[in-house]
């Protein structure tokens, strides 16, 4: 009975312990950080210009740009004068003459930059041989784009601007618009800027010149001119690796349990352990042994 009585006892205890499931640490899955190049460019003068000659016989397309570079690679031009042929009776036409013009373009993994500056320059149109479209002291243009910052695209005029031989002050808060009788209009929009997320421009002085000489048709100039121009596009920035779930903190006073699983076959089929046919019988056993008694104990008192 006491061998009896340790087994049907470790049997009870095998099925009070339940099973138990550890869930393994999740892995980290870290990204990998992909880094794309930037832009940038720059350029002193870019005309878009159509001239038509002698009472708009000949269209000719003055298409010019001074010092135009871009980047990725790094890039930089100081050409002083841009000449187009074939508009001033079959000779070299000088669009524009400066003292300083430089353009420049620089793009790294971090940072694309975009700087522009003219000095002491004059601009020309065909029909005007003496009369300037415009005079400049010094105008500038800078777009800086880092990654992961907020770009930045600046203008600064210095000094005065004549345009079209009369000296006019420029607002930024608005075009100015220029006439002189007999010559033609200028209009003038100062210091433009435009930034987004990544990327920035900036122009000096963009001019639109509507130009026809005393009417006479010799020369009507009709378009736009840019000075000073510079735009960027910051390079992409690195993706952010994921960081790895973290287990959850085991409460305070729970043990973990350490029992070995239980057969799930017999658990499935009979919803007990292949213990309980010995917990059976040593029940049956019991009621036996204690039917027995009873019946002694009855037969002595009959007697």
């Amino acid at each position: 009975m006491p061998a009896r009585r340790s087994a049907a006892l470790a049997a009870a205890v095998a099925l009070v312990a339940g099973p138990v499931v550890l869930a393994a640490p999740a892995q980290a899955t870290g990204g990998t950080g992909a880094t794309g190049k930037g832009k940038a460019s720059a350029v002193v003068l870019r005309t878009g210009l159509d001239v038509s000659l002698l009472n708009k016989s000949i269209q000719v397309p003055l298409r010019a740009a001074l010092n135009e570079v871009q980047a990725p690679a790094d890039a930089d031009k100081t050409a002083l004068t841009v000449e187009l042929d074939g508009v001033d009776q079959g000779k070299p036409f000088t669009v524009l003459r400066a003292d300083v013009a430089t353009a420049r373009a620089t793009v790294d993994e971090h940072k694309a930059e975009g700087y522009a500056n003219i000095a002491h320059a004059k601009v020309h149109v065909p029909g005007l041989p003496l009369l300037s479209l415009i005079e400049v002291q010094e105008v500038t243009s800078k777009a800086v784009c880092r990654s992961g910052e907020k770009p930045v695209a600046e203008s600064n005029l210095l000094g005065t601007v004549t345009v079209l031989g009369k000296k006019v002050t420029l607002s930024a808060g608005g075009p100015t618009r220029v006439e002189v009788p007999g010559v033609g209009e200028v209009t003038l929009d100062l210091s433009q800027t435009r930034t987004t997320s990544r990327t920035a421009a900036a122009t000096a002085l963009e001019l639109r010149v509507a130009v026809n000489p005393l009417k006479l048709n010799v020369a009507d100039v009709q378009g736009t001119v840019t000075l000073a121009r510079a735009t960027c596009e910051a390079p992409a920035a690195p993706a952010k690796q994921e960081q790895p779930e973290q287990p959850e903190p085991e409460k305070e006073g729970v043990v973990p349990q350490t029992a070995g699983e239980p057969a799930a076959e017999n658990l499935a089929e009979t919803g007990g352990s292949s213990t309980t046919p010995y917990l059976a019988g040593g029940a049956v056993l019991l009621l036996a042994v204690g039917g027995g008694a009873m019946v002694l104990v009855r037969a002595r008192g009959r007697s």
